[in-house]
């Protein structure tokens, strides 16, 4: 029996097959942007002077990189569903980085294990976001940050949001599939375009337990990045 698209995204087969060649593809995709968004959303914690971060969806583990330059003193988790892009990401850390693989919807961790929590092009993937953000807001301590880096479709009909509608459509499936032999980026490039527009997204974020939600869009609108404070009755 063939498995479904949202089995192959929890068990992290999707990834298994563009893993070699994910971190070039970002790149190339998003026309080298993906590094200052990482950036924004890593300095998005520093408010809760973090020693314990935990990245889920954390693939190849770019952004548990840059929260181990970022926080020096801090002790940093990335977990994926996928192992391929677990063992990629393990030659980028050092030993207080811990990769663990698991579901975003069901954290192996305890309440208030970590002060700040992330999640990087990945919250569109999971088949149940409110569960995914409602867990994350569980193991990051009240006052603690929830941050969320998701890409976005600018809606509209001006010139910069045909031109990106264009290029997610029809760029990086062809993109994708020519150097990593793999038709998963038309799923993710539909996924993009699927996602919910910003205002009822951070309504989402505030239900699952967040407070002060904060919408940052960058570029345009091609990405969004989202914070927010756990509540203490959360």
């Amino acid at each position: 029996m063939t498995a479904t698209t949202e089995e192959r995204l929890g068990s992290g087969q999707m990834f298994d097959q563009i893993a070699p060649r994910y971190d070039l593809l970002n790149r190339l995709i998003s026309l080298g942007l993906d590094r200052r968004w990482r950036t924004r959303l890593v300095r998005s914690l520093a408010p809760t002077a973090p020693r314990r971060l935990l990245d889920v969806a954390t693939g190849t583990a770019d952004v548990l990189q840059a929260l181990r330059r970022a926080y020096p003193e801090a002790e940093v988790y990335g977990l994926d569903p996928s192992g391929e892009m677990l063992r990629y990401g393990r030659g980028k850390l050092d030993a207080r980085s811990f990769l663990v693989r698991g579901d975003g919807q069901q954290l192996p961790f305890a309440d208030d294990s970590f002060d700040g929590c992330t999640i990087s092009f990945g919250i569109r993937n999971v088949p149940d976001r409110p569960r995914c953000v409602r867990d994350m807001v569980r193991v990051t301590r009240p006052g603690g940050r929830v941050s969320i880096l998701e890409l976005s479709e600018p809606r509209g009909y001006g010139p910069l949001a045909m031109a990106s509608r264009f290029h997610m459509h029809q760029v990086v499936p062809r993109l994708g599939a020519a150097l990593s032999g793999a038709v998963e980026y038309k799923y993710l490039s539909r996924s993009i375009a699927a996602f919910p527009p910003a205002d009822e997204f951070a309504r989402l974020l505030e239900a699952s337990g967040l407070e002060q939600v904060e919408v940052q869009p960058m570029n345009f609108g091609v990405a969004h990045l989202y914070c927010g404070v756990v509540r203490g009755d959360a």
